[in-house]
């Protein structure tokens, strides 16, 4: 499996480096793109993606949610399936992603993370068991972050309107007044070189169930998006999530 790694001077792409150069998943490099570099046909290193016209088998986006309409439009002139791992996408650019899944395979996910895939199902089933409950969320990650809330709780508070239809979201409570039923509190910390922790608080008055994931090391977000990018070989065109890989 050839890839082209979009944002590879990233701390997600230097890792996805790593991994491709160690065969991680049947991975091997095809490109390194980042606006940093020079273009290096030896070391497959290219400062925009116009450059590289070579072979490839499917492109990891770890760069910016603004570039991401060029990103798609490069891998539907090429047909080459993308694996889009930026968060903080605007509208705008969430049609651009639903416009190129009409032809090409793409997946997309907030987080790369299988144990996050995981967590948020256990969220959409306890939100579903207990209708009533009050429900907080809490991310932490480091104090260089740009999305506030992270993509990730954002995901985590979408599962829970899934069973929750009539659920509001609010960010940062900072005005006084009771919260309403129908709320799902968000709250952003951010601090040092924190990887990235989401906590889910549901809480009926009588019992609190408390669901936490933790991610220790930022290589697991290159492995999950390794396997999104396997996954992705040779399936139609189409919208995919990590739902998809879980089965």
């Amino acid at each position: 499996m050839k890839v082209i790694i979009n944002g590879a001077k990233g701390r997600n792409g230097q890792n996805l480096l790593k991994l491709c150069n160690e065969g991680f998943a049947g991975a091997e490099l095809a490109a390194a793109v980042s606006r940093s570099f020079v273009t290096n046909e030896e070391e497959r290193q290219y400062p925009s993606l116009t450059e590289f016209t070579g072979e490839a088998d499917v492109l990891i986006d770890f760069s910016n949610h603004e570039i991401t309409g060029d990103v798609l439009e490069y891998c539907s002139a090429r047909k080459i399936p993308a694996v889009i791992a930026t968060t903080g996408h605007t509208e705008a650019e969430k049609a651009c992603v639903r416009k190129a899944a009409e032809t090409i395979p793409v997946f997309l996910s907030y987080n790369m993370s299988i144990g996050v895939a995981v967590t948020a199902d256990l969220v959409r089933q306890a939100a579903a068991a207990f209708p009533d409950a009050d429900i907080e969320i809490i991310e932490k990650h480091h104090n260089q972050k740009l999305d506030v809330p992270s993509g990730t709780a954002l995901m985590l508070a979408n599962r829970i309107k899934e069973a929750r239809p009539e659920a509001s979201f609010v960010v940062g409570r900072h005005e006084n007044g009771k919260r309403t039923k129908q709320e799902i509190g968000i709250h952003s910390l951010r601090l040092g070189s924190e990887t990235g922790t989401h906590e889910v608080i549901i809480t009926t008055g009588a019992e609190t169930i408390t669901i936490r994931h933790e991610a220790e090391n930022r290589i697991l977000f290159a492995e999950g998006a390794l396997k999104a990018a396997a996954f992705l070989i040779d399936k139609p065109a189409g919208l995919y999530d990590m739902r998809d890989i879980m089965g």
